[in-house]
């Protein structure tokens, strides 16, 4: 989505002539307060000249007018040529019609600065889509040395606050009663201390979150369709009263959802778990993961046949249907929103399987579990086992305790040496009820991963 206006090509053309035809400004260089009202011009036009407004900013001539000018660029009504013709005189860059590409010019740049005033303009823009959004607005919390992330790079991802609505404590059934889903439809399982749930995508590709107790742990599985990532998280944390509970803002972040806390409402990182804008921000909160499966329906109900699964009745109307939920966008390899990408190693949209432990972060691609397979591998000082199959997107990890294991005898089973094992959704099983923990990790695209672990993570090479 580039933006909610039609572009008229050849009136295009003729804005872009215009522009180029105009002189540049005769008079003393504008103050930045001046640019910033150009640009809410070229933004909203209304009584003021766009033709004196081009002039201001031109006159300015500054890369600090480039954040306002990509944000106006996506809103305005005017033709695109004329805000791409201004882009181009003020970087040097080929002047792109496609805000997609201007913002990841500005991704590449982050040391750019923007205007005094580009914080309160796009503070009203979003709050004109949507009055609900200025809960995460509050100007005190949008200075940049209050942010962990470019308040530059957050876009609007197309919907409303909680327009796409979190699931909490839904109504559950057994699975002998799901009737509705097919053997090969992928579910989110999740076990905690023995109470073992499943989650259909085809149903959370709605909702993008859950705010569930299972097994007495208050938890969030955060899932972002964007970067194809679902990750659960603990939520009781020291010192706070009650569990954070989770919506989604409709607001993202290098094509990566931005959650809230209804606490506080700070916007979090769905892929950090860190808190990044608002009251939250300079905590220093990172919240714990917990380890979650994506495994194929049939699959998952065999090997946990006490299993429950989301029912359909969840309070929305919806098209739960299986394959139907960004259908385009999972059988395409672009991008929906602009986030820049290393593909020299993998495609963007390949997916890895990625584990985050005390410092140290790596990443295996699934292909390298086609067929189903056990890998002996390290994160860090740990050794540890992966147990997965590509077919259903399907990854465990285990603690190793020193051993090197070996696929046994049956589904579900592993060798050390002479020692069986056996796999269960929280451990490792041995001889004498040796236990070995599950480790957490979770399924994502390379671009999310690549993008915001990039060099301070491993990637398996097989």
């Amino acid at each position: 989505m580039t933006g909610p206006f039609p572009i008229n090509r050849r009136a295009a053309l003729v804005g872009l002539a215009a522009a180029a035809a105009l002189p540049a400004a005769a008079r003393a260089k504008p103050s930045e307060a001046e640019v910033d009202e150009a640009i809410r011009t070229l933004l909203a036009p209304g009584q003021r000249s766009v033709e004196e407004a081009v002039q201001t900013v031109r006159a300015w001539g500054d890369l600090s007018a480039a954040p306002g000018l990509i944000f106006a660029m996506r809103f305005s009504p005017l033709p695109r040529t004329t805000i791409a013709g201004l882009l181009g005189e003020l970087t040097g860059e080929e002047a792109s019609l496609d805000w997609f590409d201007w913002m990841l010019w500005q991704e590449a740049h982050p040391d750019l600065r923007a205007t005094a005033g580009y914080v309160d303009t796009k503070r009203a823009m979003l709050m004109a889509i949507d009055p609900n959004f200025e809960v995460f607005l509050r100007p005190p919390f949008l200075k940049p040395e209050a942010t962990r992330i470019r308040f530059e790079e957050v876009t609007w991802g197309g919907v409303r606050k909680d327009g796409i609505p979190s699931l909490d404590r839904p109504e559950r059934i057994a699975a002998g009663e799901a009737d509705y889903l097919r053997e090969d439809d992928l579910v989110f399982g999740v076990s905690i201390n023995g109470d073992v749930r499943a989650y259909p995508l085809r149903i959370m590709g709605w909702h993008e979150m859950f705010n569930e107790v299972i097994g007495d742990v208050p938890v969030a599985l955060a899932y972002c369709t964007l970067c194809g990532a679902g990750i659960l998280f603990e939520t009781e944390l020291p010192g706070r009263a009650a569990p954070l509970i989770f919506g989604s803002s409709g607001f993202l972040y290098r094509s990566n959802k931005l959650m809230f806390d209804r606490e506080t409402h700070s916007l979090w990182n769905q892929f950090t778990g860190e808190p990044v804008i608002g009251p939250l921000a300079e905590s220093g909160i990172r919240l714990r993961q917990r380890p979650v499966a994506i495994e194929r329906w049939g699959d998952w109900r065999r090997a946990n046949p006490e299993t429950t699964v989301l029912s359909l009745e969840t309070g929305h109307r919806r098209d739960y249907g299986s394959g139907v939920v960004y259908r385009a966008y999972f059988s395409s390899p672009d991008l929906m929103f602009p986030a820049l990408v290393n593909q020299k190693r993998l495609r963007q949209k390949d997916y890895v399987f990625g584990i985050r432990r005390q410092g140290a972060a790596k990443a295996w691609p699934l292909t390298v579990f086609q067929g189903g397979r056990v890998i002996n591998d390290r994160i860090g000082a740990l050794d540890i086992v992966l147990v997965g199959d590509a077919a259903g997107r399907t990854v465990r990890a285990y603690e190793a305790g020193g051993r090197r294991f070996g696929p046994g005898p049956a589904e579900g089973r592993l060798t050390a040496g002479e020692e069986r094992w056996e796999m269960t959704e929280e451990h490792l099983v041995g001889p004498g009820n040796l236990r070995l923990p599950r480790v957490a990790g979770h399924v994502a695209y390379w671009f999310a991963w690549d993008g915001y672990l990039g060099l301070r993570s491993e990637l398996y090479e097989g």
